[in-house]
């Protein structure tokens, strides 16, 4: 446990089986997890899968923005929970799931772990993670990269900014 609460953003998605379902079953969880709060979710977005099996079936994602006085890991650990207790199995890297729940910020802090990345460092490629993560919170500003949510949106709008 930390002592100062930390605003942090989860990615989180779903493409197996009631995914709406999935994914608000995940939220409460994470909402009943002591020390966290939920502080602001963002709209779900179907997107197609990204890098999983061909025909893999398509994904709703979104962000939810929490306040938690949980250290990086131990909320890494609580989100590998959640996601067991829902149903999900890893067995290979990006295949179909019931959900999949990812820290993809924690306040400023740039960690690098064998089991921890933060900021996730492929959240700045995915419109799938930026869309969701812009509308609830595009003035924040990736650690690492300098630069704020919203700008990482429209740069990925546009390949070729002026």
């Amino acid at each position: 446990m930390q002592n100062q609460p930390v605003i942090a953003y989860i990615a989180f998605g779903a493409n197996v089986g009631d995914r709406e379902t999935n994914i608000r079953r995940a939220i409460d969880l994470l909402a009943q997890t002591p020390g966290t709060r939920i502080l602001q979710t963002s709209r779900l977005i179907e997107n197609p899968a990204v890098g999983g099996p061909f025909n893999s079936p398509a994904f709703l994602n979104g962000v939810v923005e929490i306040e938690t006085s949980l250290g990086p890991h131990d909320l890494l650990h609580r989100l590998l929970e959640i996601e067991k207790t829902l149903g999900r199995i890893r067995r290979e890297k990006w295949e179909p799931r019931v959900i999949d729940l990812d820290v993809i910020l924690f306040g400023d802090q740039i960690i690098s772990s064998d089991k921890l990345t933060i900021p996730h460092p492929l959240m700045h490629t995915r419109r799938f993670v930026l869309e969701p993560l812009a509308e609830i919170a595009p003035e924040v500003v990736h650690p690492k990269l300098g630069v704020t949510i919203a700008k990482l949106l429209a740069n990925l709008n546009n390949p070729h900014p002026a």
